[in-house]
């Protein structure tokens, strides 16, 4: 007779419905183990979207669409002439991509000065993504070009997200969980930059003040909202103040900033008196 499975070897059941809460538990104490492994203290995470590309990339698309137009003939040439407006689109956005790593290198040398001196506190604003493209390999690369520790908490989709190749590899994460994945989002956090993004990025970004503003996250958490006048135009926060659905001080939550020196002054003020 052919020696039983034990348990926790028994792929069918771990995968299966019955095993849900011993993989939502494996996804909540792995990674504590890996933190506590690489003596990550606490992070500042990067939100925004994964669609804004790398300026050169985006240039090189819009280039490519313009030869493309040229040889172009009737309908075919209406048609690619529609899609000029969103490639120009992504050469405006681009420079966020060029701001997030810019921001993340300033963090990450702060942070790197910060362990040298006080080691026994452990590595200290660390820059954590949501790992895959966009602003979040920005974040990463940023990081990575200081020499420097990165985390990124990826998601499986059904479209899959691809790890960028950025992430420090010891704290590289897969979650099938998105509350699980945003939990460890917040767990860790010091302070949230949210760059131009759309429903994933909003939704965090609500969440997060939404748990804020009712006194489930009590820790001071700076939050910086990133490209004021992105951010102004797809909410209108003051609307909120006036119509009475949000107070005044509600609004207080966060801050806008348009360069990475003034989001890091921001947050450096904000994070020197949680050393």
């Amino acid at each position: 007779m052919t020696k039983p499975l034990k348990a926790y070897r028994n792929e069918e059941f771990l995968t299966g419905p019955d095993a849900r809460t011993i993989r939502i538990l494996a996804e909540y104490l792995e990674p504590v183990q890996r933190f506590n492994k690489h003596n990550i203290a606490d992070t500042i995470v990067f939100f925004g979207s994964a669609r804004i590309l790398l300026p050169q990339q985006a240039r090189k698309e819009l280039d490519e669409l313009q030869g493309r137009i040229a040889g172009a003939r009737g309908s075919r040439r209406t048609a690619l002439e529609a899609e000029l407006t969103a490639a120009e689109m992504r050469i405006n956005t681009s420079r966020y991509y060029e701001d997030a790593a810019a921001l993340a290198a300033m963090i990450t040398r702060w942070s790197k000065q910060l362990y040298a001196k006080k080691r026994r506190r452990g590595r200290r604003f660390i820059v954590c993504t949501g790992g895959g493209p966009g602003i979040m390999e920005a974040a990463n690369r940023g990081a990575s070009e200081e020499n420097g520790y990165s985390v990124g908490l990826n998601v499986s989709l059904p479209l899959e997200q691809q790890p960028n190749p950025f992430i420090s590899k010891e704290l590289a994460f897969e979650f099938h969980y998105f509350f699980i994945r945003k939990f460890w989002f917040v767990y860790l956090a010091k302070a949230v930059v949210i760059f131009p993004g759309g429903f994933g990025t909003i939704d965090e970004m609500m969440e997060l003040l939404t748990l804020i503003q009712t006194r489930k996250i009590t820790k001071p958490m700076p939050i910086v909202l990133y490209g004021s006048d992105f951010w102004k135009s797809i909410i209108n926060f003051e609307a909120l103040v006036e119509w009475g659905m949000i107070s005044r001080q509600d609004r207080d939550l966060f801050c806008f900033a348009d360069t990475p020196e003034q989001a890091f002054a921001h947050l450096k003020t904000k994070l020197e008196n949680l050393q």
